[in-house]
């Protein structure tokens, strides 16, 4: 079971949320607690078309906008319908938190469980909103107050030729206002972030010291002393007087006391470092005086926390840092997205395991770049027009000022052949049919290729770039810092390497099962081991009481690459009454065990864990067609499974239900055709196929 889906993967998600909304039901069902499935689905829902799209992980801020804006602008139902539905979020946030699902990277439980209190109390007047609706919410409430049932398609088909031709009184004012709100307001859902590798930070007294010997750092707490407490005079245009603004750039080091300039604001460099602090908020005009920002005071005695103020204003920066507009010079196409360019070409480099091409960052920030700018197309090659060249002198000096506040790291190479091994696949794919890459018309071929952009001309330019030395860029560590804090603002899954010790036993498994590659897998399981007095035996506990099969075979298989010992764990494991039926699958999957050397109980045991898995990941109706499938002379399948003894009694309770007395009604009869053990080579396992890295 997971709870983590692509978004190509809809029907592994479906078949997820389905297990998760009925196992909800009937464990709430159990403890007398509110659990409506609309809501459950909605909120999971909510998660799943989120940027992260971690169905674990909540917090506060995601408790109000399930509460306050997706079940209000999705959901429909009768009035009164969905009043429960803050009782019934806390319970799928309890039951998830109970069955070891929840993301200990999230808030905690004490917190959610507020967060869903306080939001309850603004939740029916959100729903009483009609302007809250989404544009389908409000056609489909009409149809409800006009006596039309939804599920009733003939009825709908007939409300709809009503109003088309005018016969429909609907609330004119509501409906502009909506589509007003969906022209100018972000749609609910966003844009699946990329998944972030895990990363590796020093600790926090090392990063403040780094912070310390940055130099811009040094200038801009300097700039602020100069400007003292009662200030500094400033010009009828707003700029330092330029006698100041000479002593200012010697005290500054910016070379720029001696220029023969008319005003303070022909000095670039001081220009830049006077919008940085304005920006930063350590400095402000006012009464036409530069004066210091008296709440800005302890900021100045923290070191990192000056930093990361710093490093935040300057993505703000692009006028200042890009050449200004003038008479005959355009303004800067890099300016113009400066905020969005920057940060993309941040997160570009963040995690990469070898330093990043500054070729292949312009190249990628300049595509973008005339994407934004369709003018351009009219007015020639952007190249050969000289935009390009400005535009990577801007990317250069941008990098450079980065540097210099200690954010980034350049040097001079050649790159590494990671950053030209998609390129060079792309132009061997060219000289076949295009079918053969790109889908081709029914959607087949070769999904491995590169989906990249950009054009075959603009290829063969980069490959020629990379392949020469040239500016290398890696974040430093205070850059990973920054660059993380932004993506974790964001709502974005960005691992940090050791930031689960802490965690229980299932939850820390069930997040580097599923989002940490194998070495970083290891080295969070080995850190969380010397957390714990290197005893495993909580690890195993967790995943035997997992209550999804999926998802305990996932565990076990994590802990058993993570361990020098796994191995043998594993053949330890097989007598074990909970995990044996999973350490059989993984001893038969690895080539260990050969099905014909299991027991007759635990050829049992494997096809009622291969069935306990489909029905997990596929439904009910996936081990139907199953079945029937095997179907054939012999013992009679569905008593094997529910006589086999298997440990997931919630599991064969479900297939009971679910599988065997609806075929059973069918009258068909269901007979085992002797074959490999599920779980041999080429066989289904029921545990699904394991995920690329």
């Amino acid at each position: 079971m997971r709870t983590y889906f692509d978004p190509e993967e809809a029907e592994e998600y479906e078949a997820a949320m389905d297990v998760l909304v009925r196992r909800c039901v009937a464990w709430a069902g159990e403890r007398g607690l509110e659990a409506d499935g609309l809501v459950l689905s909605a909120a999971l829902e909510a998660r799943h078309v989120s940027v992260d799209g971690r169905l674990g992980h909540w917090t506060p801020q995601e408790v109000r906008r399930v509460l306050l804006e997706w079940i209000p602008r999705q959901v429909t139902a009768v009035p009164g319908e969905l009043d429960t539905a803050p009782q019934s979020l806390l319970t799928l946030l309890r039951y998830l938190d109970a069955c070891g699902l929840r993301d200990p990277r999230g808030a905690t439980m004490a917190e959610l469980e507020r967060a869903v209190a306080e939001t309850a109390a603004e939740y029916p007047a959100a729903m009483a909103d009609p302007t809250r609706w989404g544009i389908a919410k409000f056609w489909a409430m009409t149809a409800l107050e006009h006596g039309v049932d939804l599920t009733d398609g003939t009825a709908f088909a007939r409300f709809r030729r009503d109003l088309d031709a005018g016969r429909v009184d609907y609330d004119q004012r509501v409906l502009d206002q909506l589509l007003q709100r969906r022209l100018t307001e972000p749609d609910l859902g966003g844009e699946r972030a990329f998944p972030q590798p895990p990363v590796r930070l020093p600790p926090g007294t090392e990063l403040a010291e780094a912070a310390s010997g940055s130099a811009v750092l040094s200038r801009l707490a300097a700039l602020v002393g100069w400007v003292g407490a009662d200030g500094r005079a400033l010009t009828a245009a707003g700029n330092l007087r330029l006698q100041d603004a000479r002593e200012l750039a010697e005290l500054l080091g910016t070379g720029e006391q001696d220029l023969k300039v008319r005003t303070a604001a022909e000095m670039t460099g001081l220009g830049l470092l006077l919008a940085w602090v304005k920006k930063a908020r350590l400095v402000r005009v006012s009464k036409g005086r530069l004066v210091r920002v008296a709440k800005a005071a302890p900021l100045l005695r923290d070191p990192l926390a000056l930093w990361h103020r710093a490093f935040e204003a300057f993505l703000g920066l692009g006028e200042a840092v890009c050449a200004p507009a003038g008479r005959w010079t355009p303004a800067s196409l890099l300016a113009a997205d400066f905020d969005e360019l920057l940060p993309d070409a941040l997160n570009s480099v963040y995690g990469m395991p070898h330093p990043m091409p500054m070729a292949r960052l312009t190249e990628t920030m300049w595509y973008a770049c005339t994407e934004y700018h369709w003018d351009l197309s009219g007015e020639g090659d952007p190249v050969d027009g000289g935009w390009r060249e400005r535009f990577d002198r801007e990317v250069e000096r941008a990098f450079a000022v980065l540097a210099e506040l200690g954010a980034v790291e350049l040097s001079h190479g050649v790159a590494d052949e990671l950053y030209s091994t998609d390129l060079h696949a792309l132009r061997a794919a060219e000289g076949r049919p295009p079918s053969a890459y790109d889908g081709g018309p029914d959607g087949s071929g070769d999904r491995d290729l590169p989906d990249l952009p950009f054009p075959p001309q603009v290829r063969e330019r980069l490959l020629a770039r990379l392949a020469e030395p040239g500016t290398l860029v890696r974040l430093t560590p205070l850059g990973v810092s920054a660059v993380r804090e932004r993506m974790l603002a964001q709502g974005r899954d960005a691992p940090l390497l050791g930031e689960l010790a802490g965690a229980a036993p299932a939850e820390m498994l069930g997040v580097v099962a599923q989002h940490y590659p194998p070495e970083e897998a290891g080295a969070e399981v080995q850190g969380w081991l010397a957390a714990h007095g290197g005893d495993v035996e909580p690890l195993l506990q967790a995943v035997r009481d997992c209550p999804f099969r999926t998802r305990a075979a996932a565990l076990l298989g994590t802990l058993v690459t993570c361990l020098d010992d796994g191995p043998a764990l594993l053949e330890r494991l097989r007598r074990d009454p909970v995990l044996g039926p999973i350490a059989v699958a993984a001893l038969i999957e690895d080539g260990t065990l050969h099905p014909e050397k299991l027991t007759e109980r635990e050829s049992a045991l494997m096809l009622a864990e291969g069935m306990l898995g489909l029905l997990e990941l596929g439904g009910p109706e996936a081990v139907r067609e199953q079945i029937a499938s095997l179907a054939g002379p012999g013992a009679e399948l569905t008593e094997l499974v529910l006589g086999s003894g298997h440990p997931d009694e919630t599991g064969l309770e479900e297939f009971r239900t679910l599988v065997a007395l609806p075929l059973r009604s069918r009258g068909r009869p269901l007979r085992l055709v002797r074959s490999p053990a599920p779980g041999s080579r080429g066989r289904p396992t029921g545990h699904g196929r394991r995920r690329r890295r």
